[in-house]
């Protein structure tokens, strides 16, 4: 599956260009040019703001978030991965300010 499938996880426009539609367009035809098949994003945001819509994902659902959840838990989540393989730890201020969180979940087909 991690051969099929890349995720996104962070998407940031200097403050000056925003609104202006450029972001979207540029996250599609950096997908439309990835070797992957798939292409993942969750967003908090998703909800309120069709930012992946616009960029040719689809809205697949929402993660449902476990209140009591662990740091550790929390980290395989949203803490991402270094170079060398490992799993970034989230802090424990953004596990304090995003453990309710039950961000929308999104799927780019890339296959075709």
């Amino acid at each position: 599956m991690n051969r099929q499938l890349v995720t996104l996880t962070r998407v940031v426009i200097h403050p000056k260009y925003r609104g202006a539609g450029l972001a979207s367009l540029f996250v599609r035809r950096s997908c439309e040019s990835c070797a992957w098949p798939w292409i993942e994003a969750l967003a908090e945001m998703g909800k309120v703001n069709p930012f992946f819509e616009r960029a040719g994902f689809v809205r697949v659902g929402k993660v449902a978030m476990q209140s009591g959840r662990s740091v550790e838990e929390h980290s395989r989540i949203y803490g991402g991965k270094r170079r060398d393989g490992q799993r970034v730890r989230v802090s424990d201020e953004t596990h304090r300010k995003s453990r309710y969180a039950e961000p929308e979940y999104f799927v780019f087909d890339n296959r075709g």
